[in-house]
């Protein structure tokens, strides 16, 4: 028998490209020890400048209290010396006891004054440190925020928003903690250091012994965690998604119908085993890393002390401060415990660190260029010129070279199979994208060079799956305006009738006060056809002068259906529930709901094909005749009636 294959993956593809943003983390992995130290210093500077901006105040408050602590631990040591000196140097007597009083006095005093000023240090830091978490949460979204819309189509970038929102601003938080528990353990070493030097010389480079191979295991091993995660990044990526299609409530249905939990949960498991195996690795390489750095750090702490018997055995070093020097050893040495431990920290730290990091430098690169021009109000003229538009990591365009102009007061029909740009093209005349080549002007004015938020102040968006806000039907139909005074609800109920969905809230158990997500016990869900009727009705209340409706009644019946694109086309002209005439774009494969628009723009791969009224287009014989047709003869199949054109 031959060799046996790996079986394909189900679940994307197993030979994934390092990602743009994990390129630095993997020349990190690759580098040596010495520059792999040089994270932590960076980390450290990266958190006290987060918590700085955050709060200077804290922040000089977090380092005095730190300073004076390790000034107190060095006051102690050294007053420690003096008692062990006033009391064994002769031997003891009770005048010399009563004698070392105020210098036992002193020990006391600050050995309480040391942990104090450590309580001062937590309560410092438990004030500061949520609020930079907070900071980096908030700094993060408001620059997610201000991307463009077609960054999210980039699956690279989607991946890294995603790791970056769920793992960065508690890492920042650690951080920010482990650095001012790193910088006091740092003070304690440098006080003990400073202590067994001011009694011998020779013991201030041996207590640091047993910091070096514990810092070399630390180095070691945050490079092997680094490595490890560039090996799974794809792994962990693709057992998301399974574990997301197992879990998830709208795909819980489908996975049932088709009998395919036992495929999911083999795809989860053989992906599962790579990264547990890759764990497992790990976790061994790391563990004989770590105890080689702990068994060279117990043979530097034996030298230590080894030295310090030579030094008593040679007379160097009196015996009355042999005590004196053994404590400030064991200080030193467990101040060395906690920096490599900090240290070790900050280093694992660094990885979502610069994760975040580059989260913030890519999201900026994909902002929309300053602007340079003001809208001078709503848009009488929308007009597209040379139009083209490419989705970030494809080869063809979704847009390609397409001119078109659209007037206030007309429905425009954008139609197509399926994949042939319908909802690509509408993004683009709404500026929610931005041309890659040609330009789409609002009177005259390139929306490349408008502010963004100007422009989508100005649009109501109906989507084929819009978004299911987890709140109540009320702020459902109100989200999109919910600046707009309406203490009476009489907007709200106009909305909710015009759409027809005032029937939908009218079988929810507190009406408009229901919250619309399974999220909350209280909570309800609608069906498809529901939520399109409260997303028309929200697009409907938003009251903007330009509507995009993109498949608006996919999941409505037929007389639902004509129902909202009797009202949508309404929009056009001014009347009682406008406040002027609109440009209203309607998207659809619905054929009979566009007869009467304005224009009818024919789209195939991109480009547009044909443009012109129903008539023009009928009569012309093209794609438009042709889609039209079939449809008719569909409608006149499933009625049994002979072939007849719908009205």
């Amino acid at each position: 028998m031959g060799e046996q294959q790996r079986p394909a993956p189900l679940i994307g593809v197993d030979d994934m490209t390092t990602p743009p943003w994990a390129l630095g983390l993997e020349s990190t992995a690759k580098a040596g020890v010495l520059a792999m130290a040089r994270a932590a210093p960076h980390t450290v500077t990266l958190a006290v400048g987060w918590a700085w901006r955050t709060s200077p105040r804290l922040t000089v408050i977090a380092g005095v209290v730190q300073l004076l602590a390790g000034a107190v631990t060095a006051f102690g040591l050294l007053a420690t010396a003096d008692v062990l000196t006033q009391l064994l140097e002769q031997g003891p007597t009770p005048e010399r006891l009563l004698s070392a009083l105020p210098a036992i006095a002193a020990v006391v005093a600050a050995f309480a004054a040391r942990g104090l000023l450590d309580a001062t240090i937590a309560a410092v830091q438990g004030a500061l440190v949520p609020r930079v978490e907070q900071r980096a949460h908030e700094l993060l979204h408001d620059v997610i925020l201000d991307v463009e819309l077609a960054a999210f189509d980039d699956a690279d970038f989607a991946d890294l928003v995603e790791r970056a929102a769920l793992f960065g601003p508690g890492r920042i938080r650690e951080a920010v903690n482990d650095t001012g528990n790193l910088i006091a353990s740092v003070v304690s070493l440098v006080a003990a250091v400073g202590a067994a030097g001011a009694l011998h010389p020779v013991l201030a480079p041996v207590v640091l012994l047993a910091a070096l191979p514990q810092g070399w295991a630390s180095v070691r091993a945050a490079r092997l965690m680094f490595a490890s995660v560039l090996r799974t990044n794809s792994a962990h990526r693709r057992r998301g998604v399974t574990s997301n299609l197992i879990t998830d409530r709208d795909a819980a249905a489908e996975v049932r119908a088709f009998t395919t939990q036992a495929v999911l949960l083999g795809e989860h498991r053989r992906i599962g085993d790579e990264i547990t195996a890759d764990a497992i690795r790990l976790s061994r390489d790391r563990t004989i890393v770590q105890v080689l750095g702990r068994t060279f750090a117990g043979i530097g702490s034996a030298l230590a002390y080894l030295v310090l018997g030579l030094l008593l055995y040679t007379g160097g070093l009196p015996l009355a401060l042999a005590g004196a020097a053994a404590v400030a050893m064991r200080t030193a040495a467990q101040a060395v415990s906690q920096v490599v431990y900090q240290t070790n920290r900050l280093y694992e730290a660094s990885l979502y660190v610069a994760l975040y990091r580059s989260c913030l430098t890519d999201a900026r690169t994909r902002r929309r260029a300053e602007p340079t021009a003001r809208l001078a109000g709503d848009p009488d003229v929308i007009a597209l010129s040379g139009v083209s538009f490419q989705y970030p990591g494809q080869d063809e365009r979704a847009i390609d070279d397409v001119t078109v102009t659209l007037r206030r007061g007309q429905v425009i029909a954008l139609v197509g199979e399926n994949g042939s740009g319908k909802s690509t093209l509408a993004k683009l005349i709404t500026g929610l994208y931005l041309p890659a080549e040609g330009s789409v002007a609002w009177d005259g004015v390139d929306t490349a060079t408008v502010p963004a938020a100007e422009l989508h102040a100005r649009v109501a968006v109906v989507m084929q799956d819009p978004l299911r806000w987890p709140m109540t039907a009320e702020n459902n139909v109100r989200i999109g305006r919910l600046e707009l005074p309406d203490p009476g609800g009489e907007r709200l109920a106009d909305a909710a009738a015009r759409a027809e969905a005032d029937s939908v809230v009218a079988e929810l158990p507190a009406g408009w006060d229901t919250v619309l997500s399974r999220q909350f016990q209280a909570g309800r869900d609608l069906s498809g056809g529901q939520w399109q009727r409260v997303s028309v009705a929200r697009g409907l209340y938003r009251d903007a002068p330009v509507v995009i409706a993109d498949e608006p009644t996919a999941a409505l019946d037929a007389r639902a259906e004509h129902a909202v694109f009797r009202t949508l086309r309404g929009l056009a002209v001014p009347g009682l529930h406008s406040r002027g005439a609109r440009i209203t774009v309607l998207v659809t494969h619905r054929l009979a709901n566009v007869k009467h628009a304005d224009q009818i723009l024919v789209l195939e791969h991109g480009r547009l094909v044909e443009h012109g009224r129903h008539e023009q287009l009928m009569a012309r014989g093209g794609t438009y005749h042709e889609l039209f047709t079939i449809q008719a003869r569909a409608y006149s199949d499933e009625d049994d009636t002979p072939d007849t054109v719908p009205a």
